[in-house]
């Protein structure tokens, strides 16, 4: 008899294999007497000594993050699910939609800061339409791609409007958006970064230029550990969430 897989990430083979990529910076480091290449020490005592820096940081990043991530979804889920249920609105704006998702958010960022009175509202711009278009198409072709027969079941039921949409529509259309949410997270990430190094004040971002400037690269290593500690505990917590929305596609 086949296992069924649970789909639970396999913690225990991920830390094991962190572990390991330490251990071969580690070695390979000890093998250069370069500035760019500080030993673990090194590293470690940088990140002990910013601590409340960087917790100060991890704080600026989140506060800038996560409005601009839980507005992305709500438009996109909001204007897909608007587009998906029409099939007319759908093939008029489906050809416009595919012309500007291709655009890079960050080629925007001067418009983004001409445009917006403070440098706030600009990254949050950024990171908002970044993470709309993913969530946009996601929820577009998660109508899409619906089963006729559960249409056809809801308008046996007399489900129209509201309830069609949520009792229906939405949840099965579920597993394409939180796909697409979660495309988006991983890229709000590199536009959070982005957008902190072009112009910000503080962030993790901000701290790994600031320290690049000078040089200091057992700071800026730190700082990228704990980006992507923090990236990494962000979206072990998506993973945790999504499990619970599409209980009904886990296997046990």
């Amino acid at each position: 008899m086949r296992r069924k897989d649970s789909g639970k990430p396999a913690y225990g083979a991920s830390a094991l294999i962190f572990i390991g990529l330490f251990v071969v910076y580690g070695l390979f480091a000890s093998t250069r007497n370069l500035l760019i290449f500080p030993s673990l020490a090194k590293i470690a005592q940088a990140a002990l000594g910013s601590r409340a820096l960087l917790g100060r940081s991890i704080i600026s990043s989140l506060r800038l993050l996560v409005p601009s991530v839980c507005l992305a979804v709500l438009l996109g889920i909001a204007l897909g699910a608007l587009v998906g249920m029409r099939e007319r609105l759908k093939r008029v704006l489906m050809p416009v939609f595919r012309a500007l998702n291709p655009i890079p958010s960050t080629m925007l960022i001067p418009y983004a800061i001409a445009l917006l009175p403070t440098f706030w509202l600009s990254s949050a711009a950024i990171i908002t339409l970044g993470v709309f278009w993913p969530v946009l198409m996601s929820t577009i072709h998660g109508i899409t791609m619906l089963e006729p027969r559960w249409l056809d079941n809801a308008r046996c039921l007399n489900l129209k409007g509201s309830k069609l949409l949520f009792r229906i529509i939405l949840p099965g259309a579920m597993p394409q958006i939180c796909a697409g949410i979660g495309s988006g997270l991983i890229l709000s990430f590199i536009l959070l970064t982005v957008a902190e190094i072009f112009g910000a004040r503080s962030g993790l971002g901000y701290f790994v230029q600031y320290y690049a400037d000078f040089a200091e690269y057992d700071r800026v290593l730190a700082g990228m550990v704990v980006l992507s500690a923090v990236v990494t505990l962000i979206m072990l917590l998506f993973d945790r969430i999504q499990r619970h929305i599409l209980h009904w596609t886990q296997t046990r």
